[in-house]
């Protein structure tokens, strides 16, 4: 069943000029790109997206990184685009990433480590719109 995802190629990624490496990727594995766009995240929008782990003793430090640079936002579609997009991810951990994956490739860390994916089509009910109207996405 086609279903949409969420993906945003992180600060990290956008320094280092990855950008057009990362959605190649993304594009050969299958994956349409719905909508796209560059931004660069305020403290406030940070936080908002990232408040599900608001709690937890990393927060802080993700809503710095996350508003230390600019990062792509993209919405993507395919059959299982879940799945098929954090396959493509690979592992949280660069380190433990498997060979061909996004984060193997560009992650140079947990925090630092290129790329985000929704984890479930309810996140992903979230996140899309989040950063997205209907009127920005491609049918």
């Amino acid at each position: 069943m086609s279903e949409l995802t969420f993906s945003i190629i992180k600060p990290d990624a956008v320094k280092a000029g990855k950008i057009g490496d990362i959605m190649k990727m993304i594009s050969d594995a299958g994956l349409k790109i719905k909508a796209t766009k560059m931004i660069h995240m305020t403290q406030a929008q940070a936080e908002g997206f990232y408040a599900v782990h608001k709690e937890r003793p990393f927060f802080g430090e993700l809503v710095e990184f996350m508003i230390s640079g600019p990062c792509v936002v993209s919405v993507l579609e395919g059959e299982d685009a879940i799945k098929r997009y954090r396959d493509l991810m690979g592992a949280t951990n660069p380190n433990e990433a498997a060979e061909g994956t996004i984060r193997k490739a560009f992650g140079a860390g947990i925090e630092a480590n290129a790329c985000h994916g929704s984890d479930a089509p309810e996140t992903a009910a979230i996140e899309v719109p989040y950063f997205f109207s209907n009127l920005e996405m491609v049918n």
